[in-house]
């Protein structure tokens, strides 16, 4: 198998490289492991002739039903088909000629307006620093550009570093004249830092502000491709415009329309996964050198002790150990030293922990338990938890 060239390949690349063999297990893509539960996958399952047989209600009903769940004005809000689409529309229709956004960050907000002729001014985040944002020096980095558009991801993708809410709002404040302030929440439901986090309430009524969230990321159902975004009236009606009417498919609207009555659960899964990302942290940060940043998100950053390359670790797992990880050598701003992994139940980690350790400390026995390794080096960003 030629893994060199691999950075984030899909599940079903990997189920068809290696037919009959079970999937391996995936730290790569950021999922919630806990949600939806077994119960509405059977019902999901149950109603699969009809979801795959017929047409779906228009975006706008659906989109209703999603505010009504979330307590939002569905004037203000707009679902794509993934927050990708969003994002391709966002630049399209609203971005003119630059855009800020801090590095390392997901890598479409990048990307995208590149690929379609617009300057993007690329605001370090310093790892001395743990990848946190400073809000006046990124304001002075855009006055100095002379950016028009700026972009936060809060948690960001992929060191999970979060800026609190009153941080956030005062960025806001400071950027009023700009053309456009997007806060992408992708993975804010994640956040346990401080409660209510949210910035729906600040996007809805300011003149210039979109907040995008991802709800195939929250729900653990990244295969609907199903996002949204929450802005004033006049600014969600221009995109709304601009995207078809039948934009989401049948999956999206029986998932949406059944939220309301699993709430309860889907607050509980954020709750177990807090815990297991706490567990998480502290076991990676008990390996000798290796470097873990703290996060806010449903995965972790984690730097590779020096002489090791995070190409060769993540074949490494895959090939001998069956774990798929993220290696971010491909993401601007970092490097193949650093690996992105998800937060996922305590089994699947001692799988991941035995394998690195094989791999990064040879002559280890495979048995030692990583729990129990000294050296701890944890660095925790701001905002997360302790």
């Amino acid at each position: 198998m030629d893994l060199a060239q691999a950075h984030s390949r899909s599940h079903f690349s990997l189920v068809r490289e290696a037919p009959g063999q079970q999937a391996p297990v995936d730290f790569c893509i950021p999922c919630n492991p806990y949600f939806p539960t077994p119960e509405i996958f059977d019902r999901l399952g149950g109603n699969l002739e009809s979801i795959l047989k017929y047409y779906p209600s228009d975006s706008e009903t659906i989109a209703a039903e999603l505010s009504t769940t979330l307590g939002l004005n569905p004037r203000t809000v707009v679902m794509g088909n993934g927050s990708t689409e969003l994002i391709t529309w966002i630049d399209h229709l609203l971005v003119r000629e630059s855009l800020a956004i801090p590095i390392p960050t997901f890598g479409r907000w990048t990307d995208q307006p590149l690929e379609t002729g617009k300057r993007v001014d690329m605001y370090p985040l310093l790892e001395s620093r743990n990848f946190s944002l400073d809000v006046d020096d990124y304001v002075r980095f855009i006055r100095s550009r002379g950016s028009r558009v700026a972009v936060i991801c809060n948690p960001n993708n992929p060191d999970g570093g979060y800026l609190p809410k009153h941080e956030v709002v005062r960025l806001l404040d400071r950027l009023i004249d700009l053309d456009l302030v997007i806060v992408d929440e992708s993975f804010g439901d994640f956040v346990d830092a401080e409660p209510y986090p949210g910035l729906a309430g600040e996007a809805a009524v300011r003149p210039n502000v979109i907040v995008l969230r991802s709800l195939g990321k929250n729900f653990g159902l990244h295969g609907i491709r199903f996002g949204y975004l929450i802005a004033n009236p006049a600014l969600a009606g221009r995109i709304r415009g601009a995207l078809p009417k039948w934009n989401l498919n049948s999956f999206a609207e029986v998932v949406v329309f059944m939220l309301k009555e699993h709430l309860a659960e889907y607050r509980d899964s954020l709750r177990r996964l807090a815990q297991d990302r706490h567990i998480m942290l502290q076991q990676l940060g008990a390996m000798p050198g290796l470097t873990v940043f703290g996060s806010q998100g449903n995965f972790l950053l984690v730097k590779l002790p020096d002489g090791h390359d995070g190409v060769q670790l993540r074949d490494h797992l895959l090939e001998r150990h069956s774990v798929h990880v993220r290696e971010c050598g491909n993401k601007l701003g970092t490097t193949s030293q650093f690996l992105r992994l998800v937060v996922r139940p305590s089994p699947d980690v001692r799988r991941l922990l035995l394998g690195m350790t094989h791999y990064l400390y040879a002559g280890t026995p495979l048995e030692t338990p990583v729990i129990g390794l000294h050296h701890r080096r944890v660095a925790l960003a701001s905002g997360g938890p302790a």
